[in-house]
């Protein structure tokens, strides 16, 4: 089987800057972070679209997101890595503009960059691509264990979570 991931950047793409000090989107490090799991019957073609911050994103970014999962999405199921600050409005812009998805698009992302001490992206990440698998057409996000209709989530920016509506 296959699945397309297609990355945008966020705090699942972060890394530790020693010259800013900062913690910041530089380069895609998803390739990385796939091949410490053990995938055995599936195919993996990532596309790196952007690495930025989703609160940087502008419009024409997401419709870039869009030409891209649209293509992707009549072939197999496409995973998004994307920030979590606005990866719901990525969401809903997909639902409405893709009509009858051929397959489920799955939105993920972290609230601790990948390769960090606790860090819920490769959790995250790990849970997208089996939803990828199993889910039916259509826009979903997969977050800490969990399976929204982007349609019925926001995220509780309080409680670091995504929460059913």
């Amino acid at each position: 089987m296959k699945i397309h991931i297609v990355t945008t950047g966020g705090t699942i793409e972060k890394v530790y800057s020693e010259s800013s000090g900062k913690v910041e989107n530089a380069a895609s490090k998803i390739d990385r972070y796939l091949q410490s799991l053990r995938l055995p019957d599936i195919r993996i073609e990532v596309a790196s679209l952007m690495n930025k911050d989703s609160l940087e994103m502008t419009d024409a970014d997401r419709e870039l997101i869009l030409a891209a999962v649209r293509i992707k999405v009549a072939e197999a199921p496409v995973v998004v890595t994307h920030g979590t600050d606005t990866m719901v409005e990525t969401g809903r812009l997909l639902k409405a503009r893709i009509q009858n998805p051929q397959h489920p698009v799955v939105l993920t992302g972290a609230m601790t960059p990948l390769g960090f001490e606790r860090s819920d992206g490769l959790q995250n990440l790990t849970e997208s691509l089996l939803a990828a698998r199993i889910l039916p057409p259509g826009i979903w996000i997969v977050v800490h264990n969990q399976v929204f209709d982007v349609d019925h989530v926001r995220k509780d920016r309080e409680n670091a979570r995504f929460v059913a509506i």
